[in-house]
C-alpha cells in the first residue's frame, strides 16, 4: 500500500508556494502493515484439559468423585467465563489477544493458580483498555455468585470441631453474609461444610478480587489507568507500598510471593494508544463500583491451619 506525503523538514510557507499535485513529483512511502502474531492452539488446549485433570483430581480427594467433578466443572466455569470476558472484547476493539492459558496445580486445595491471557492491550485506546479489564472480573462474577448460592443452599453447619492443625478457610465479607443467609443454622455450631460448589465459588471470590487489585498489569490497574491515567501511577505506587507494609507488620507471609511479582511486574501502567477518549458517565461509575469490590471480596488469609 502506498501513501502520498509531504517531505519531512520541509516548510509550511514552501508548501503553499509549491505548484499543484500533478506538477511535482510524487513522493511515496511503502506502509508497513501489522499483522498480529498467530494464536498458539494446542498449547491452549493442554494446559485446559491438564487444568481440569488437576482440579478434579483435588476435588476428588475432598469429596470423592462426584463431588470432584463437581468443584472441577464449577470453577473451571468461572475461569472459562473470566477469560472469555477479556478475550471477547479484545476481538470486539481489535486488540490482538491470546487464547486462555490455564495454569494446573496438581496440588490441594485449589488445583489451579487460575488462568492469563496474553494481549496487546496498548494498541487500544483509553475505552477499550477499559472494557477488556474490567469484563474480565465482571464476567467471572456472575457465575461466582451463582455457585455460592447454590452451594452454600446445599451446605451444612456442623457442631463437629477439625482436628488439630487441620487446613481451614478464611472468607470474605460477601461469602460470610452468603452463608449466614443460606445455611441453616444448628444448636452448637462450630463450621460450616461447604459443598463443592460453594468452595469453587468461594475460589471464584478470591481469583475475581485477586486480579481486581487496582496495581500494574492486573485487571483492577487497567481498570485504574483507564479512569484516571497517568494519576494511576501515585495510586498504584501507595497501594503497593502499603501492602509490603501490611504483609511485613501483619505477619502475612502467605502474601509475600504476590507482593513480589507485583515488585517485578512494576506498579506503572503503559499509556494507550490514545489516553484522551472520554469513557463517559456509566463506565467511571462501574469502574469504581467494581475496584470497590475488592473490600467485599478479597479474603487477607484465606488458607490457615486450626
Amino acid at each position: 500500500m502506498s501513501e502520498q506525503y509531504i517531505e519531512k523538514g520541509t516548510n509550511i510557507d514552501q508548501c503553499a508556494e509549491e505548484p499543484p499535485v500533478d506538477q511535482r513529483e510524487i513522493i511515496t512511502a511503502e506502509l508497513v502493515q501489522y499483522t498480529p502474531r498467530r494464536r498458539r492452539v494446542w498449547l491452549p488446549i493442554g494446559l485446559f484439559f491438564a487444568t481440569c485433570l488437576t482440579t478434579s483430581l483435588v476435588g476428588c480427594w475432598e469429596w470423592g468423585f462426584v463431588g470432584g467433578i463437581k468443584y472441577s466443572a464449577a470453577l473451571m466455569t468461572i475461569l472459562i467465563c473470566h477469560e472469555a470476558g477479556h478475550f471477547l472484547q479484545a476481538r470486539r476493539h481489535g486488540v490482538h489477544a491470546s487464547f486462555p492459558f490455564f495454569i494446573p496445580l496438581p496440588a490441594p486445595p485449589l488445583g489451579t493458580f487460575g488462568a492469563v491471557i496474553g494481549m496487546e492491550a496498548h494498541r487500544g485506546d483509553r475505552k477499550a483498555l477499559f472494557d477488556i479489564g474490567i469484563s474480565g472480573p465482571l464476567a467471572g462474577l456472575v457465575p461466582t455468585l451463582i455457585f455460592c448460592v447454590i452451594g452454600l443452599s446445599l451446605s451444612e453447619a456442623t457442631t463437629t470441631r477439625l482436628p488439630p492443625d487441620h487446613m481451614d478457610f478464611g472468607a470474605p465479607i460477601l461469602f460470610n453474609t452468603l452463608s449466614d443467609w443460606l445455611v441453616e443454622p444448628v444448636a452448637n455450631q462450630q463450621r460450616v461444610d461447604w459443598h463443592p460448589m460453594a468452595f469453587a465459588g468461594w475460589v471464584g471470590l478470591l481469583i475475581t478480587a485477586l486480579n481486581l487489585i487496582p496495581i500494574g498489569q492486573l485487571d483492577g490497574g487497567h481498570v485504574l489507568y483507564a479512569l484516571l491515567r497517568r494519576k494511576a501511577h501515585a495510586v498504584a505506587t501507595l497501594l503497593l507500598l502499603g501492602a509490603l507494609v501490611a504483609v511485613t507488620i501483619c505477619n502475612m507471609s502467605h502474601w509475600l510471593l504476590m507482593v513480589f511479582l507485583l515488585i517485578v511486574m512494576g506498579p506503572n501502567h503503559p499509556p494507550t494508544a490514545d489516553d484522551n477518549v472520554p469513557l463517559g458517565l456509566g463506565r467511571t461509575i462501574l469502574g469504581w463500583l467494581t475496584l470497590a469490590f475488592v473490600i467485599i471480596g478479597f479474603t487477607p488469609v484465606p488458607i490457615f491451619f486450626s
